[in-house]
């Protein structure tokens, strides 16, 4: 019975074989028909492509294009892939010959204007990408065009239009981003001292978001700018209450305030307090400059050497050396001074702020990054720091 089997099997190899030949003739026939009705155009466009001539096979595929709008598909890659790359002119001629064409399906002709005004906006023209997404709104592309205004409306800072259309995407934009556009209203009115808008828009920050630490730290600055330094001070100890990690931030604005206050003792305690409790390299170099001030080198090493102890990092170990030459023999000055020459070319690199997000690193504090446009997405830590809590 097996081996009657097996002469079956035998049997049916030739067949399947004749099956697989068959169907690949059908193949076959189907790519050469297929290749027969694209116009000499697209082969020539493929051929300046791969000899590296992208402004030749362009016009060629704009040729194949008026013959043939069934290659709108070929188009779209060729102006994403330019968009990618920078070459926002072609991306546009692209998108815009397609706009262009009369026989264009709808839906064909709703993704070139969205891909065109993602055009304009790589390149910077705000306004003609704001013009072609608004003309999107109430079409099937709207929750594609309602994304890109309210990048533009960022990058524009045009904030009241950003809240606006963030409280229609509740999916897309989060209440931690509303009060961040408040907090951008509040700080461009403090800047113009506009002490009661300022404050209605902070109040509306913190509805959004009651621990949006910005928004403690801008009502502190619009007190400290009124002169209300005690109400500035309580504003900012309310950070601890939200995230102690932002403490830092505000740790040279508590000691301005009680320096006015001439309270400067009980901001070394208040400060020596955080910095027990939330060790941080920012708020050490707060901390130092204060005790260097008013209780002299000796002091200032102690507490440097102390904390580098809990919490050794390099940008510590650069403040030690700091903090010991005064205290040093003259005969160790020289190599003190080289070690913390060749400490300082590595804590230039590890003293920056880092996104959690797509890893940009700067020396100063954003609450947007540049880079990728997230909010609250670098935490209030040095990268050195950042690294060693992973």
């Amino acid at each position: 019975m097996n081996e009657l089997f097996e002469y079956w099997q035998l049997l049916l190899v030739p067949v399947f074989f004749a099956m697989g030949w068959a169907a690949a003739r059908v193949d076959m026939r189907q790519v050469v028909h297929e290749s027969r009705a694209l116009p000499r155009s697209y082969f020539k466009g493929l051929n300046f492509l791969l000899n590296e001539q992208p402004d030749k096979a362009i016009d060629s595929f704009l040729e194949v294009a008026k013959v043939d709008s069934q290659t709108v598909e070929l188009h779209f890659a060729l102006g994403n892939l330019f968009r990618r790359r920078g070459e926002t002119e072609r991306a546009i001629r692209m998108h815009q010959n397609l706009l262009d064409l009369p026989d264009v399906e709808d839906k064909h002709r709703l993704q070139a204007m969205v891909e065109l005004g993602q055009d304009f906006l790589k390149a910077g023209l705000l306004d003609r990408a704001e013009d072609i997404f608004n003309k999107l709104l109430g079409t099937a592309r709207e929750a594609d065009a309602k994304r890109s205004l309210l990048e533009i409306y960022q990058l524009g800072k045009e904030w009241l239009k950003a809240v606006e259309i963030a409280r229609e995407m509740p999916d897309v934009a989060s209440h931690k981003e509303i009060a961040e556009f408040y907090c951008e209203l509040a700080a461009g009115e403090i800047m113009r001292s506009r002490h009661d808008s300022a404050r209605q828009y902070l109040d509306v920050a913190m509805q959004e978001n009651r621990k949006c630490v910005r928004a403690a730290m801008l009502l502190g600055d619009l007190h400290q700018q009124a002169g209300r330094s005690e109400e500035a001070i309580a504003a900012w100890q309310a950070i601890e209450q939200q995230d102690p990690a932002y403490l830092s931030l505000v740790a040279q604005r508590l000691l301005d305030a009680y320096r006015k206050l001439d309270r400067r003792g009980e901001g070394i305690a208040l400060l020596r307090g955080y910095l027990e409790h939330y060790p941080s390299i920012d708020l050490l170099e707060v901390v130092y400059q204060l005790v260097l001030e008013s209780e002299g080198n000796e002091a200032a090493y102690r507490l440097v050497r102390g904390e580098l102890q809990r919490n050794p990092t390099l940008v510590g170990l650069e403040r030690l050396m700091s903090a010991r030459l005064p205290l040093a023999s003259p005969e160790m000055r020289g190599d003190l001074e080289l070690g913390k020459t060749i400490v300082q070319g590595y804590t230039r690199r590890l003293s920056r702020y880092r996104c959690n997000n797509c890893g940009f690193k700067a020396r100063q504090f954003y609450w947007r990054c540049p880079a990728c446009g997230g909010w609250e997405t670098s935490p209030p830590r040095r990268s050195e720091e950042f690294d060693q809590s992973l």
